[in-house]
């Protein structure tokens, strides 16, 4: 066989792999698990940061304000120095809507060593804790919940013993740049941490997702969140793994009723959301770097080609594994695509929106090392931690 036709096998492989021993990440079947009403529905605090928050927090505040919640409830929103008005605008959207308590606080900048959502998440726990919630549920200012979000999180962490219950927020998916990139993140983050193994007590993947999270207080002093995981610009998966280094028991789903409201209608937006921290993934590592790029290759590149190519030169046995590979790609990616209500012909695209990941995370990479780090909403960390600090 040629080069060409081994490595389209060797692409294969890895395809087949994929779909049998990494913990079935293509199924989204991971909803929120069995759950009863507990005889006594405990406190909560919901903590949200916000910075420059004001064209989503009308369409997402009110739904936290409305939540239909049986025991005691309220709502901490942390002015991460906004300079849109969005403190004030919490505080009008609370007294418009009613519904759950609303404290609108500001922690200032934070201090060197800290990424802002994190202090701004420090801030807000602090003050929950002088109302000794027992749960904290931490969301992003553009994550709209269901009127029962709350009630249904809460039930399922008392009925599973969890120390914390994440939910993946569904993204909007409107326009066409939404649509190839979008769901592909889902996907992809799956395949890294898939949903299944992060629940299995003893097992070393832990993620979480930041936009929904219900923490138990005690689980966050005995992890030391967010102290521990200041640095982390990836906050989520930081947080889920040192929650459970902690001894906690986590889960991770996809959610149903639980969305977030924020558009990113242009290739420039989902650029600059993935490439913001996807070299922090790779620990700033050259070596990873180069693994990662070679990886997406052989996975996701080299089926395509090996196709296109074994027919055009009649080399059928790179056109049959390469066919093959891309087949197994495609039906993986069909579940998610249905999921975010998506037509299956955008299955076989997998590998353009793989290749456009691949140049994210490259230029991560390039920007990383012109010294301009991570930058969000004004801010930029030169060297920001995927890790969570062990100090």
């Amino acid at each position: 066989m040629s080069a060409l036709a081994w490595t389209a096998v060797g692409s294969l492989a890895a395809w087949l792999w994929l779909l049998l021993c990494q913990g079935f990440f293509w199924r989204t079947d991971v909803r929120l698990p069995r759950r009863e009403d507990p005889p006594r529905w405990p406190r909560v605090c919901v903590v949200v940061p916000a910075r420059d928050e004001a064209p989503v927090l009308p369409l997402s505040l009110p739904s936290l304000l409305a939540q239909d919640y049986p025991g005691p409830a309220e709502i901490f929103l942390v002015d991460d120095g906004s300079s849109d008005g969005t403190g004030e605008l919490a505080r009008e959207l609370a007294r418009t809507h009613g519904g759950l308590p609303l404290t609108v606080a500001s922690p200032g900048e934070p201090p060197a060593g800290w990424t802002g959502k994190l202090w701004a998440v420090r801030h807000g726990i602090r003050l929950a804790r002088e109302r000794a919630p027992e749960y904290l549920l931490l969301t992003d200012a553009d994550i709209a919940h269901g009127p029962g979000s709350l009630r249904e999180l809460v039930a399922a962490a008392r009925t599973g013993g969890f120390d914390l219950v994440s939910l993946m927020a569904r993204l909007r998916v409107r326009t066409g740049w939404e649509r190839l990139v979008v769901p592909a993140f889902v996907y992809f983050f799956a395949q890294l941490y898939p949903f299944r193994r992060i629940a299995v007590d003893g097992a070393r993947t832990a993620a979480a997702a930041g936009g929904c999270v219900l923490l138990r207080a005690d689980a966050a002093e005995r992890a030391r969140v967010p102290d521990a995981i200041r640095h982390a610009v990836i906050d989520d998966v930081a947080l889920g793994r040192a929650v459970k280094r902690a001894g906690g028991r986590i889960w991770l789903g996809l959610a149903d009723r639980v969305d977030s409201v924020r558009p990113s209608p242009r290739l420039r937006d989902l650029w600059r959301m993935v490439a913001r921290s996807a070299y922090a993934q790779l620990r700033h590592s050259l070596a990873l770097l180069a693994g990662t790029v070679a990886g997406i290759v052989l996975v996701y590149l080299v089926p395509p080609v090996a196709l296109a190519a074994g027919l055009a030169g009649g080399d059928p046995g790179a056109a049959v594994a390469g066919g093959l590979a891309w087949s197994l790609m495609a039906a993986t990616y069909l579940p998610m695509l249905r999921y975010y209500g998506q037509p299956r012909w955008l299955a076989p695209l997998l590998p353009l929106t793989a290749f456009l990941y691949l140049l994210m995370t490259v230029d991560s990479a390039v920007q990383h090392h012109r010294g301009r780090g991570a930058a969000w909403k004004g801010r930029t960390y030169a060297r920001p931690g995927a890790a969570v600090d062990e100090g």
